[in-house]
């Protein structure tokens, strides 16, 4: 049986390294499991009272419906004055509501942050690490995954250079694989 794992590129902008990131994890699922990129570029700004007037957008039920069909969620993250994008938290946002009925619970998550600088979104990984203990989604501690210059880490075709980076990436893609695997016995 095939694990499927959801792919969240906290960024809108078409070439954004965390999209770059997202797309070339997508070549590193191992057997038995599906990686999928789940977009975010289609949701609307939160609001309750679509949820309590019954009139839900569109994109909010396809969007819960996909993160509920995932077994696990890798986070890709910029960093935003020391937080996570808009978007980002935007899109947890409309997972966890309507409130009691969040479909991010109990998903085995992962939380891999860049920067086109030295400091790999240390702000944003942390930010993001404490929302995902409150949506009570257990979060993969090691190797903490910072990416930093990810300006350097793609080649024009928006494939990996060689680099550290790239096996580092793979490594802790393969963590992950492997944390999920021991959670799921339990």
């Amino acid at each position: 049986m095939e694990n499927t794992i959801g792919i969240i590129a906290g960024s809108l902008r078409k070439d954004s390294f965390s999209k770059k990131i997202a797309n070339a994890i997508l070549k590193m699922q191992p057997t038995g499991f599906t990686f999928e990129v789940i977009a975010l570029d289609d949701l609307p700004v939160y609001n309750q009272d679509f949820d309590d007037h019954n009139s839900v957008p569109d994109s909010y039920t396809e969007f819960r419906k996909k993160i509920k069909e995932m077994e696990g969620i890798i986070f890709i993250t910029p960093e935003h004055n020391r937080s996570i994008p808009a978007v980002l938290k935007n899109a947890i946002d409309i997972g966890s509501r309507p409130a009691g009925k969040s479909v991010w619970n109990d998903k085995p998550a992962a939380v891999f942050s860049n920067s086109p600088g030295n400091l790999s979104a240390f702000g944003a990984n942390h930010h993001l690490r404490q929302c995902l203990v409150f949506l009570n989604m257990p979060t993969m501690q090691q190797p903490e995954v910072y990416i930093p210059n990810a300006s350097k880490l793609f080649n024009d075709q928006g494939d990996f250079n060689e680099s550290s980076e790239k096996d580092f990436i793979q490594n802790a893609v393969t963590s992950y694989v492997k944390w999920f695997n021991r959670l799921k016995k339990e």
